[in-house]
Parts: structure tokens; C-alpha cells; sequence
């Protein structure tokens, strides 16, 4: 039998090792306590919002369908005979912000995938100045009507560190502010 394994003591652990450990827990703790609540983190200056614009928002084809001439029917197999060929690519969205008439925001995003079929994808971050802000949005995704698709003007009271967000959603009737 070997001497060791059968020595009780040897697995003990001493009152200064427990003391030691409850120590460095203690340390620990106040340390994450200290810097949970210090330095103090303010996300918005004293007086000041924040209007947030982020959508995906997937654009109009940017042709239309066609059928397919008995040549292109030939070539296919009988049951990979579609009706019509419809383009894959989707038109880019465009989208304009004004605030109080001046331009703050005027970008295009593009399709997203390797044939551009994707959604394109808008986040803006704007900070003004809490109180009445006069907000028009104008939104494009289709590249064959003329002007914008989607427009939207309201006139909203921010109060100091609000945040805003302005997004499209077509079943709750296109731009909406929330």
C-alpha cells in the first residue's frame, strides 16, 4: 500500500488557503462592483436625442417578367419549362432625410447577394437637439418609377435622451416613426 494515498492529511486544505481564496473572491467582487457603477456612462448629452434610421428592406425587381420563346422551351428539359423568366436583381434603395428642411441623410444601399436579390440594409445614427423636430423622409426601391415609392412628414417632440426610430414596414402602411 502505498503511504500516500492513505495519509488523510495530505488532501486538507489549511485555514489559510480558505482565508486566502475568501480574500482574493472579496477583492474581485469589489472590484466588479467599483467599475459597474464608476466612471459614469452617458450614452446622449444632457439635452439631446437620438433619431435612429435602420431598415432591410428588399427592392422592386428591376424588370419585369417575360415569357419564354419555344427556342429558350426547346433547350430545357420538360419539367424545367417555367412560364416566364423574371429577373432576379432587385433595384437599390434609396432614402432621403430632412430635419427641420435642412438634408441630414442621403444614401443608397445596395442589393445584397452574389446575383444583388438580396435585401439592402440602412443604419443611421442622427443626435439632435431634444424638442420639436420637423422630420421628412422619402423613401425610393424601384428603379422604373419616377420619384420616391414611399414618403413620410411628421413633426414629433423628442424629450432629452429619447431615441426615435424610423423604419419601413409595408403592412403597417410603409415609413414608420416609433
Amino acid at each position: 500500500m502505498n503511504a500516500t494515498a492513505a495519509d488523510p492529511s495530505r488532501h486538507r486544505v489549511s485555514a489559510g488557503a480558505w482565508l486566502g481564496q475568501a480574500l482574493l473572491y472579496a477583492a474581485f467582487a469589489v472590484f466588479i462592483g467599483v467599475f459597474s457603477h464608476w466612471p459614469v456612462y452617458h450614452p446622449l448629452p444632457p439635452g439631446e436625442a437620438l433619431i435612429k434610421i435602420s431598415f432591410t428592406h428588399t427592392g422592386k425587381p428591376v424588370g419585369d417578367c417575360r415569357a419564354l420563346t419555344e427556342e429558350e422551351k426547346a433547350k430545357l428539359p420538360p419539367q424545367m419549362r417555367p412560364k416566364q423568366i423574371c429577373p432576379r436583381e432587385r433595384s437599390p434603395v434609396s432614402i432621403e432625410v430632412d430635419i427641420n428642411g435642412q438634408p441630414v441623410l442621403r444614401r443608397t444601399a445596395e442589393p445584397s447577394g452574389l446575383k444583388r436579390d438580396g435585401s439592402s440594409a440602412v443604419y443611421q445614427r442622427l443626435q439632435v437637439a431634444a424638442g420639436e423636430q420637423k422630420i421628412a423622409v422619402r423613401m425610393k426601391d424601384d428603379v422604373r418609377a419616377p420619384g420616391f415609392t414611399a414618403e413620410r412628414e411628421d413633426t414629433v417632440t423628442l424629450k432629452p435622451s429619447q431615441v426615435l426610430v424610423i423604419d419601413y414596414n409595408a403592412e403597417k402602411g410603409g415609413i414608420v416613426f416609433q
